[in-house]
């Protein structure tokens, strides 16, 4: 086994080692032809017969994409070299050795305690997006498939260094085409896992490091749903911020930010982002969102199709038209008490016809949202004739009214300042998921 003290090739003197697993060593060293000798990194991978073949490769991809990539806050190549009779082992060595990035790792700050503001962890997504847009528009596209936090130094320089190509990918993306499985658990989108790694890939990678810096706590080894990352309950930073990490988060790579330069457009306008789909509109409803980072607008429809509120109208109206001629022939004869009574009875029936009846087939209500208020509007043929607002910060939960069994629909209850507000009728899948929007908007858990 390699002692610090060492040299190797007559050139590179070993100095400290830097990590070490069963095939790879890294080491600190000296090249002793520069005046005066230069720092460089030396990685050295021991050919055996246990090494996969893969790993090998990878090895040999890694010093041939260094070589040809020319990036300031990327180690430079140096040299390439292989140790055929290496003292203290039968079995061929393999060198790399780059250029030395003075600083530490965002790993090793992690461990030793530090907490990342929101202001330097959207530093280091730029910076590191910068490199991506290098990496991801060469011909053809170089794939790091490994971003994490101990891939990313923090230079003495204050800037952010991407390190260790070890699972590099260089090839052009194809149809159809398979490539070797790398990468973190955690830090790895589903894609990658399939064999299959894209630019967006890398995206992904780096928004659960950009989690991992906000929260302290593995991307591993928080919760998930829908294979999502929630990480919100552990942060208090911009929703904008929020919504972004989410977009370069998503699961599903076909709605997830596809390259960096839209990455970094995307941060430029965070607040206008909407949140990440959690969860997916009931077949058939006629609900309509429009949400951003600020606000969050829901417009709930009149229940059932023209038919059925025609059918409604018709069964109103027809007991009025069928009692008027009666009606206004008492009040000719002189107005009688019995005409009053039935005027008044006839009134109290259409009040409570209309709320039993016409407000929930022809009426509807809309909910707005800012992060300051939040207003209800009930509506009939769309005039609104009632509206409350109240403070967004005062709302204590949302929810559904217990229903029995074979009653009306009921809508979803909104609960400030100990009143009560409810929407108009809605289906159960609907309530369902019309709770979980607003509340995953709002930050809130569904009850």
């Amino acid at each position: 086994m390699l002692e610090a003290g060492e040299i190797l090739c007559n050139r590179y003197q070993i100095q400290e080692k830097l990590g070490e697993d069963a095939s790879r060593q890294t080491w600190l060293a000296k090249d002793l032809t520069k005046q005066p000798p230069e720092k460089v990194v030396v990685k050295l991978l021991i050919l055996t017969p246990q090494m996969q073949w893969d790993e090998h490769k990878l090895f040999e991809r890694e010093a041939q994409v260094l070589k040809n990539l020319n990036h300031p806050r990327i180690p430079k190549y140096r040299d390439y070299f292989v140790l055929e009779h290496q003292s203290g082992s039968k079995f061929p060595w393999f060198g790399l050795v780059q250029s030395y990035i003075p600083g530490t790792s965002l790993q090793n700050l992690i461990d030793k305690g530090q907490h990342f503001s929101e202001l330097q962890v959207e530093k280091i997504a730029v910076e590191v997006l910068s490199i991506l847009v290098y990496l991801h528009e060469l011909n053809p596209p170089v794939l790091h498939r490994d971003i994490k936090p101990s891939n990313l130094i923090w230079g003495e320089d204050e800037r952010v260094y991407l390190v260790d190509f070890g699972a590099v990918q260089d090839q052009a993306v194809q149809e159809g085409a398979t490539f070797t499985v790398v990468g973190t658990y955690g830090y790895v989108p589903i894609e990658q896992f399939a064999g299959r790694a894209i630019p967006a890939s890398d995206l992904y990678s780096l928004g659960a490091t950009l989690i991992h810096l906000l929260t302290g706590i593995s991307p591993a080894d928080l919760p998930h749903l829908d294979a999502r990352i929630i990480f919100t309950d552990e942060v208090s930073i911009e929703r904008g911020f929020v919504n972004w990490i989410g977009k370069l988060t998503e699961p599903n790579v076909t709605e997830r930010i596809s390259t960096a330069k839209q990455a970094l457009a995307a941060l430029k306008n965070k607040n206008t982002l909407t949140p990440p789909i959690t969860s997916r509109k009931p077949t058939g409803s006629q609900i309509q969102i429009k949400k951003s980072a600020g606000e969050l607008e829901i417009k709930i429809p009149r229940r059932g199709g023209k038919a059925f509120r025609l059918f409604y109208l018709v069964g109103i109206t027809i007991p009025f038209l069928w009692q008027l001629p009666q009606l206004i022939n008492f009040f000719i004869r002189g107005g009688s008490s019995q005409a009053w009574f039935l005027l008044l009875f006839f009134v109290a029936m259409l009040i409570a016809v209309v709320q039993g009846t016409v407000l929930p087939s022809f009426g509807h209500t809309d909910f707005y949202f800012d992060r300051q208020n939040f207003e209800i509007r009930w509506k009939l043929f769309g005039f609104c004739y009632k509206r409350q607002r109240r403070p967004t910060p005062a709302i204590e939960k949302i929810y559904q009214e217990l229903v029995n069994q074979g009653s009306a629909p009921r809508g979803v209850t909104i609960e400030a300042e100990g009143q009560k507000f409810t929407s108009s009728p809605l289906s159960t899948i609907e309530r369902h998921w019309l709770i979980q929007e607003i509340g995953q908007w709002l930050g809130l858990d569904r009850t």
